[in-house]
């Protein structure tokens, strides 16, 4: 069920115990081929297919689209919100409904610079109230849950989730193919950090001229199918996990 299609009578009268899910993505660039809006769009999409699922069972929040893109603010039109402010807002998220009594509170993140920001919040705010053994405050991104796209589908070649990649680029070419450009004009721009297990601040133009990292030429929406099939599935299973928990123990 929607958020915003509830009154807030109906909403007081839902169980407490009800999964309440934060979908937060990003308006930013997605190199050359595709549209601002893509982290978005897609994020939309795999929650469309998953609420389906789950009536009367899980709350959605309204997707937010101001994330933690300030690594892409050298190519316009992107949008971003301070780190520090953002992590105040998704704190303050968490928080408004830990006022209206809701217990179980999932940040369903569709965009890699919300990653950071998004652990500290939960982190933060379960300290803020750590005296308190009924909360499970949960902070993940849809394609790091588990599931394998290249297992699903061999002819996926890519490995992990890129940026304006073959995988987001086969997504939006299932979802809105209107809205990805010529493809034959793209290059293969390298995945890695030279310098791992280190983690290296970076912005975009450190690593890609064009704004994307992976090869979008090898991208089909028949591809965008299985991922869209995999990470709704994942998403789902985490899903059923938290309406599983005991509401009082650390595995539930």
């Amino acid at each position: 069920m929607r958020l915003t299609d509830l009154t807030w009578p109906a909403v007081h009268a839902l169980d407490r115990a009800t999964p309440v899910v934060f979908p937060v993505a990003a308006l930013e660039q997605h190199g050359r081929h595709m549209p601002l809006f893509t982290d978005s769009l897609l994020l939309g999409e795999v929650v469309r297919r998953v609420e389906s699922k789950f009536a009367d069972r899980v709350l959605f929040a309204p997707l937010q689209w101001l994330g933690n893109s300030h690594h892409h603010m050298d190519f316009p039109g992107t949008l971003s919100a301070d780190p520090r402010v953002y992590l105040d807002v998704l704190c303050g998220l968490l928080e408004n409904f830990l006022a209206h009594g809701f217990t179980r509170l999932f940040v369903l993140n569709g965009h890699g610079g919300n990653d950071v920001p998004g652990k500290q919040a939960v982190f933060e705010v379960r300290q803020r109230h750590r005296k308190r053994t009924d909360l499970l405050l949960l902070f993940a991104t849809y394609w790091s849950l588990g599931g394998r796209p290249p297992a699903v589908d061999p002819d996926i070649l890519q490995p992990e989730m890129g940026h304006a990649c073959e995988w987001e680029t086969s997504m939006m070419l299932r979802l809105a193919p209107h809205l990805v450009g010529d493809l034959g004009e793209v290059e293969a721009v390298a995945f890695g950090n030279p310098f791992k297990p280190a983690t290296r601040g970076w912005t975009m133009p450190d690593r890609s001229a064009p704004g994307h990292v992976g090869d979008p030429r090898f991208a089909t929406a028949e591809k965008g199918e299985t991922l869209f099939r995999v990470f709704a599935d994942d998403v789902s299973a985490m899903l059923e996990r938290i309406l599983a928990w005991d509401g009082k123990t650390w595995n539930g």
